[in-house]
């Protein structure tokens, strides 16, 4: 890629869903697109997410939202339970695509990557695994851009999408705090149960429990615990310590608890929360996704914050002259509302840990709401 000749040319860092939407949002534009991944080229391991409406309606500026309706499981209701399994309140979330299509989806992480990988390709974007990038320079309009391979690019722009503990972020010189609450997020891949037709959330006396389908036949259960350190356990604790801490839900989480023992996947991560203040750019270098602002999963929205970069990315670059002032506009565009969402999941992730769930349930609602409106 020669931008010495006159081409758009970007690098992007990380092939998760916010540096593959933007690949494919900028390849629609015109731009040649290399991406830089360090995994390896097998799609990602993993339980699932939620695409929620914000996420639906981006899809569906790049043709995408149907495919992923088509292999995940579109919903429009969460139902808020007590510990026993007793309802205790629904929230009707906003359809953003009208009323023939589901107000959400849950969709299983690898399908997701396979539908925006192979779009990305589709549109001439490189995918390069195994490599990262070591060190950026600006030289006047164009970044020179190393590779942990040894190479080096020099492009019109460099995007890093690599996640809440961004390499790119500190090689750029950003810095902001990478916040942990106290809080470890189970998830398994069970089988979904013919009740679980929308997202059922349930309050115990100290963890929270829930059930996300993800397609016809699959969903993943999810648990937040409460009130613990950061640590790591062997992968053969995992299902045995998520089937102990069910214990405490009874009614339907029995069902949900059984389920688990069949389960090829369980995952336990740290809830993490980090917002950039001030610019996400230098240069003609800027981070999006996590690497920017990374919320709480409590409002399952970091997917749709970070699929709305992508595209919102795309649209600024197009309509300004420089890729500096793009980047600006870009930053000044999305930075109040991810700072919102974010500060949003905080202050929900903290009143779910003092149990007083009757003031996070419509903090969740006036959240989804504002996220409604456009990006």
């Amino acid at each position: 890629m020669d931008s010495c000749r006159g081409a758009r040319t970007a690098v992007i860092v990380g092939a998760g869903v916010a540096g593959l939407t933007a690949a494919t949002a900028l390849a629609r534009d015109g731009w040649q697109v290399e991406i830089a991944e360090i995994g390896p080229p097998e799609a990602p391991a993993g339980w699932g997410l939620c695409l929620t409406g914000p996420s639906l309606r981006a899809l569906d500026e790049l043709g995408l939202a149907d495919a992923c309706l088509a292999e995940g499981y579109g919903m429009s209701t969460l139902t808020y339970m007590d510990v026993n399994g007793e309802p205790r309140g629904e929230l009707q979330l906003p359809r953003l695509m009208g009323t023939r299509r589901p107000a959400m989806a849950g969709i299983a992480r690898p399908v997701l990557h396979r539908i925006l990988h192979a779009e990305a390709e589709r549109h001439g974007v490189v995918v390069r695994h195994g490599v990262t990038v070591v060190a950026v320079d600006q030289e006047g309009d164009l970044v020179r851009v190393r590779l942990s391979d040894g190479t080096v690019r020099k492009v019109a722009l460099l995007v890093g999408a690599d996640g809440v503990r961004s390499s790119v972020r500190g090689l750029l010189g950003l810095e902001t705090s990478i916040d942990f609450h106290g809080q470890m997020v189970w998830r398994a891949l069970v089988p979904r149960p013919r009740w679980a037709t929308g997202i059922h959330q349930f309050a115990g006396k100290a963890d929270t429990a829930g059930l996300v389908p993800l397609s016809g036949g699959q969903a993943y259960v999810f648990l937040t615990e409460n009130g613990v350190e950061q640590s790591v356990l062997p992968d053969a604790r995992l299902a045995p310590r998520l089937r102990q801490l069910l214990e405490a839900f009874p009614g339907r989480v029995e069902e949900i608890r059984s389920l688990v023992s069949m389960s090829t996947s369980v995952v336990r991560r740290p809830v993490l929360t980090a917002f950039l203040a001030g610019a996400w750019n230098r240069g003609s270098c800027v981070v999006i996704g996590d690497a920017a602002h990374a919320p709480a999963p409590q409002m399952a929205s970091g997917a749709a914050l970070a699929i709305e970069d992508g595209l919102v990315l795309a649209r600024e670059l197009g309509r300004h002259e420089t890729v500096g002032a793009g980047l600006r506009a870009f930053v000044r565009r999305r930075a109040q509302r991810c700072r919102t969402l974010v500060e949003t999941s905080v202050t929900i992730a903290r009143l779910v840990q003092a149990r007083r769930h009757h003031e996070a349930y419509p903090l969740v609602d006036s959240c989804h709401r504002l996220m409604a409106e456009p990006a």
